[in-house]
């Protein structure tokens, strides 16, 4: 239960749905319960039963699959504001969760629990609405994943990622080849591979570490290759 009227403000301007419907709100600071998560916490695995749904308001979360090689391809990632499609799928059908979901920033959650998210799947318009936007949302996300590793060229895709990480005032960024293989869901000697065709064509510099972008024009043409 949320009853500090401080507290329930901060929620409402996180969670905006809220503010739709004043009687759905207060039902819901009485249901809901605060959970806090430390950063790099792995908190569901695949196949377990999941208990509730986290709406989350401050932190990030990363789901993904883990094949058997122990490849990794992230399917999204959950900001303040949002909450999992994974979760309402597996509460809504009753079955185990299909992925693993790590938080990559300290995370401050409202759970709900799943016999409440299903009695107001029917009760309640705003919810149901939360919940439909939600898989919409998902969806779209998955399926560009999808996209992405069965039709698009890795060295296009590794160009891509390159151009949307944040840079310093010298054009560089820090991550670990292993990091990169992680995200695109490939082996980390094909990235390093790729990585040095960039750097032999002056495109980008490495060192230890870091990556410098040193010609993003000639990188986005091969995002369009």
């Amino acid at each position: 239960m949320i009853t500090d009227p401080e507290a329930q403000t901060k929620i409402r301007h996180k969670l905006p749905f809220l503010n739709e419907d004043d009687r759905f709100c207060a039902e819901f600071m009485k249901v809901a319960t605060l959970a806090e998560l430390p950063n790099k916490h792995r908190f569901m695995e695949e196949g377990m039963s999941c208990s509730g749904l986290a709406l989350i308001t401050e932190g990030k979360v990363r789901v993904y699959k883990l094949g058997e090689s122990g490849r990794e391809i992230t399917l999204y990632r959950l900001n303040a504001g949002e909450s999992c499609v994974l979760t309402a799928s597996c509460i809504m059908s009753d079955i185990p969760f299909p992925a693993i979901a790590t938080t990559e920033a300290a995370v401050t959650a409202l759970l709900v629990p799943t016999g409440i998210v299903q009695k107001w799947v029917d009760q309640h318009k705003v919810w149901r609405q939360f919940i439909f936007n939600l898989v919409s949302q998902r969806l779209t996300d998955v399926i560009t994943v999808i996209e992405e590793i069965a039709f698009r060229r890795m060295d296009a895709r590794l160009a891509s990622y390159l151009l949307e990480q944040p840079l310093d005032s010298n054009h560089k960024f820090s991550i670990t080849h292993q990091a990169i293989a992680t995200e695109l869901g490939t082996a980390r000697e094909v990235v390093s591979r790729l990585l040095k065709d960039f750097e032999s064509s002056g495109i980008i510099t490495l060192t230890r570490g870091t990556i410098a972008l040193n010609d993003q024009k000639q990188l986005k043409a091969k995002t369009e290759s």
